[in-house]
Order: C-alpha cells, then structure tokens, then sequence
C-alpha cells in the first residue's frame, strides 16, 4: 500500500486538512479545472523559486491563492511585479477576483523548514541529475540533510535510466523510521522530475515529522486526563464511562484514599448529638413494656373537695 497510495491523500480528513477549501454545486467541475490550471501555471511559471505548495480558498467571487515559497524575493519580484503579473493571470482566466499571498518558508512562524520539506528536496535532488550529479550522491545529500535539521525519517528514490544504462531501474536510500501505514504519522511526501540527456527521471522524497494525535482522539485523552486527576486529589469523580481496561480501573480505586474510623464515625453522628461518653451504660436497660404488671395502673388524680367540707 506505500507503493500505491499517496501519504497525503491516505490521511486527508485524519490529520490533514485539503489544500482546496471551496464548496460548489453544479460548477464543481469547473473549479476543480481552474485550481489545477492556477497550480500548473504558478509551478511552470516559477520553476526556480523553491515552491513547496499551493493552497487555494474559494468564497463568492473571491479566490485566495497562498504560495509557500522558501525563495520569497522570486515570487515577488522586483516591487511586486511579479505577484501582479500572475494576479492578472489568474483573473483573466477565472473571470473572478483573485488575491495571492505568498508565504515565508524561512520565518519562524512556519512548521515546516526548506531543508526537512519533501517537494524541495526533491526538487533539489532533481536539479542534481539534470545538472550531472552521480545519482548516488544527491540522494545520500539529500537525506542527511534532511536528518541534520530535525526529521525522524527519510527516504529518497530514483526511477528510470540512472546512469545512463540502457535498462531503467529504481533504488533508494533510507535512514531512519518511515511509517507509511499509520495514519497518525505525520509523512511529508513531494516528486520531482529531472529531465536530462538520456531520459526522464522521476525523484520521490518520503519524510517523517513525528506522530500528531488526531483531534477526537486528542480530546478524550484529556477527558480522561481530568478525571484521573480529580480521583487521586480526592474528588467524586465518575471515570467509568472513561476507563475501559479493567485493571486499570482497580489501580484506580485502590489508589483511592480510605476514610480512617474516626472521620466514620464523625459523619455518622447527626450534628446535635452528645458526645459518645455521656451515653447510659450498656448493662442499664429499660423495662420492656411485657415486664410491666399489668394491675399496676397509675393512681388517680385527687378529688377536688366540695366547697366548705372536709379535706
């Protein structure tokens, strides 16, 4: 599956967003022809200046463009007139209001660097054939630089006359982990072409960025973070919707403090009550009502004398 499927696409709605952000009805068609014209041309038009990708926003009769660029001045050009240029461009063909914005690869608000991006350094490793370079060469070049500025994996393949033999054939170079089958990995994947003497040589660039937990995922977690946390400090917390494995649920309640006697006892006792040493003995108890003879009955109560007779 890592031979056929795109890293790209295989984790597009997982962990990454679309490089097109527009909604349409029956002109979906349309749109979709015009974003690959505006990526074709702004890549033919600007072959050299370091283009890692293109992300276009559709709303209303507006287009945004977003150049990630790590060679800014080319994509200006001379007080923007390069940016002008293909604004025009762009308007003439969509018949629609275009804005382009380009961004700064080498700024430090950005996530990704020229030298761990996988489309510039394939288009780097691609230069290298066109310009004669032993193949061998620029593909290890190119994978240790990616590992000297902070990736966890690269690998880096060639396919067709490398050579010049007369038989193609792909190899590659790897250092490190690449994890093609898990969706949470973050694969930077780019191609690259070198057109040279004896043929047509394509370049794919695979590199690893670390895992980055998806966004559901990322929320139950610190759910269940919360919850633990207000078990331990005591807290009547419910955690059983949260905690699946078993045993774990046990570690979880025997990590529960236990209330010691004298705080039982205190919250057993109403809040008027005597205190525990001023009850009656035990042995001193009270006459059941069958020990009481029945012909004992309660003296009467005094008659009152008439008046001036005898007391």
């Amino acid at each position: 599956m890592g031979h056929k499927v795109n890293p790209y696409g295989l984790r597009l709605g997982v962990i990454y967003p679309w490089k097109s952000n527009w909604y349409a009805g029956r002109d979906y068609a349309d749109a979709l022809h015009e974003d690959i014209w505006i990526r074709k041309h702004i890549r033919s038009r600007l072959a050299r200046a370091g283009i890692s990708s293109i992300d276009i926003e559709r709303k209303g009769d507006q287009i945004w463009v977003f150049i990630r660029t790590a060679r800014p001045g080319i994509v200006i050009g001379r007080k923007g007139a390069e940016v002008d240029r293909i604004r025009k461009d762009v308007e003439r063909v969509t018949k629609k209001r275009v804005d382009v914005k380009v961004e700064d690869m080498n700024s430090a608000a950005s996530q990704l660097r020229p030298e761990t991006d996988a489309t510039l350094l394939g288009q780097g490793v691609a230069e290298q054939l066109a310009g004669r370079v032993s193949f061998r060469r620029a593909m290890r070049r190119a994978v240790q630089t990616a590992m000297r500025s902070g990736a966890l994996g690269v690998r880096v393949q060639c396919g067709g006359r490398l050579g010049g033999t007369e038989m193609s054939r792909r190899e590659w170079y790897r250092e490190g982990r690449v994890p093609l089958h898990t969706l949470r990995a973050r694969i930077d994947f780019g191609t690259a072409e070198a057109k040279t003497t004896f043929g047509l040589i394509g370049v794919k660039v695979w590199v690893y960025h670390g895992d980055e937990i998806p966004a559901a995922e990322k929320e139950t977690e610190l759910a269940r973070a919360r919850a633990l946390a207000r078990v331990t400090t005591g807290g009547a917390a419910s955690t059983g919707a949260l905690i699946t494995d078993e045993a774990e649920a046990e570690a979880v309640s025997a990590e529960e403090p236990a209330a010691s006697p004298e705080e039982s006892a205190s919250a057993d006792e109403p809040t008027g009550a005597e205190p525990a040493d001023t009850e009656a003995p035990a042995d001193t108890e009270a006459p059941s009502a069958a020990e009481v003879p029945a012909d004992t009955e309660a003296p009467a109560a005094a008659e009152v004398p008439a008046e001036g007779g005898e007391a």
